[in-house]
């Protein structure tokens, strides 16, 4: 591999000082996916779950704060286009490269892990069937905000039955 060395066990970088971003990309997307799968078919055993939360969604925190830090102090290759938060160019120029796509990414997987596992506690605390659960997890995985959504409508007339608290 003429021009490039090998950090961080397969994080590659060459040697224009770039950060080979789809190999971060595709090993968050696959830390993911294993999550997703042992959510769904898996039994919800509170070990399952705890490892999930704090081993999934943590590591995933971890991750996407490392990359942002790492973005904006410059520590990191990939931010040499700038982009920000504060505006709609700043957030383009953000996303328009590899580095703030995996960002992005690894902010929704996050995120999206997250809302499964309080979708499929609240289910599971609620008697709703895994059958029931099972579609609208997958929906939050490939499309959070309408998996959530739509987890919402079916809980509230169960949620109304069994108290507010519950």
């Amino acid at each position: 591999m003429a021009g490039k060395d090998t950090y961080f066990s397969g994080v590659e970088r060459n040697g224009a000082g770039g950060m080979d971003w789809g190999f971060v990309f595709s090993a968050v997307n696959m830390f993911a996916l294993v999550a997703w799968a042992g959510l769904i078919l898996l039994p919800r055993w509170p070990a399952l779950l705890a490892a999930l939360l704090y081993l999934g969604v943590g590591l995933l925190c971890l991750v996407y704060a490392s990359i942002l830090v790492g973005l904006l102090s410059g520590y990191l290759p990939g931010s040499e286009q700038g982009g920000g938060f504060s505006s709609i160019e700043g957030v383009r120029a953000l996303f328009g490269s590899d580095a703030g796509l995996t960002l992005g990414w690894t902010h929704y997987l996050a995120f999206d892990l997250f809302v499964g596992i309080w979708i499929a506690r609240d289910g599971d605390m609620k008697d709703i069937s895994r059958f029931i659960q099972a579609p609208i997890l997958l929906a939050t995985f490939f499309v959070g905000p309408v998996g959530l959504g739509l987890w919402l409508l079916l809980r509230e007339p169960v949620a109304r039955r069994q108290g507010r608290f519950h």
